[in-house]
């Protein structure tokens, strides 16, 4: 599986690739939850400053993919928001354990009230591991941008600081959680949530390292 993630990251950063090189992809998920809360503008436009900004060759067509299909291992990078129930069944839980465990990532952005249910979905997937919160000095806050408090807070939520945590297997980061940030909502258009130039500059910037940490490592 990891020849298979190590052949997209080539094809990303060769010159002479044929464009697009991959499609960032939302992950649908069962329970009743919206995973298609930031369907629409989210992923095309953090692909579309990843490339101005990064020069990378990101697709601007989002992908969708079911945590339990088989062609969720054909995606580098899987994005899962939502502010509601979450559900995986043992087979999807499984999938997508060897997913990340074949090299794949996944970032999840509570777009508030999904805490209390993504955690224990993710320990069917992980039951040997916690999310653990990540130092401001972990080098996903430090990539082409530096975030030297962390998370940017987009929204306000409860009023709480935001919060990044990462499921480690082996050394490695499989998973950014990302709370009482609501990056993904910055990320759409600026007439969705009518956040403002700054905050919206602040999201893109945070989810152009999470993609760049990825692609890296």
């Amino acid at each position: 599986m990891k020849k298979v993630f190590a052949i997209i990251i080539l094809f990303a950063f060769t010159a002479f690739a044929p464009p697009p090189s991959f499609k960032l992809c939302l992950m649908k998920y069962s329970g009743g939850g919206d995973w298609y809360a930031n369907l629409e503008t989210s992923l095309p436009n953090l692909a579309k400053y990843c490339n101005q900004n990064l020069g990378m060759n990101i697709s601007t067509e989002q992908g969708v993919i079911e945590v339990g299909s088989p062609e969720l291992f054909n995606y580098p990078f899987v994005h899962m928001t939502g502010h509601g129930n979450v559900v995986f069944s043992m087979d999807e839980a499984e999938n997508l354990r060897n997913y990340l465990l074949g090299g794949g990532f996944l970032h999840i952005d509570d777009n508030y009230g999904m805490d209390k249910f993504i955690r224990p979905q993710m320990k069917k997937v992980f039951p040997e591991h916690e999310f653990v919160e990540l130092p401001f000095d972990h080098p996903i806050y430090h990539q082409t941008f530096d975030f030297n408090n962390g998370l940017p807070k987009i929204h306000e939520h409860d009023n709480k600081a935001p919060s990044g945590y990462g499921i480690v297997h082996d050394g490695r980061l499989v998973c950014f959680y990302s709370v009482e940030s609501d990056l993904g909502d910055g990320w759409e258009d600026k007439e969705v949530h009518n956040d403002s130039d700054k905050a919206r500059s602040s999201a893109l910037k945070m989810g152009a390292n999470i993609i760049e940490y990825v692609m890296n490592n």
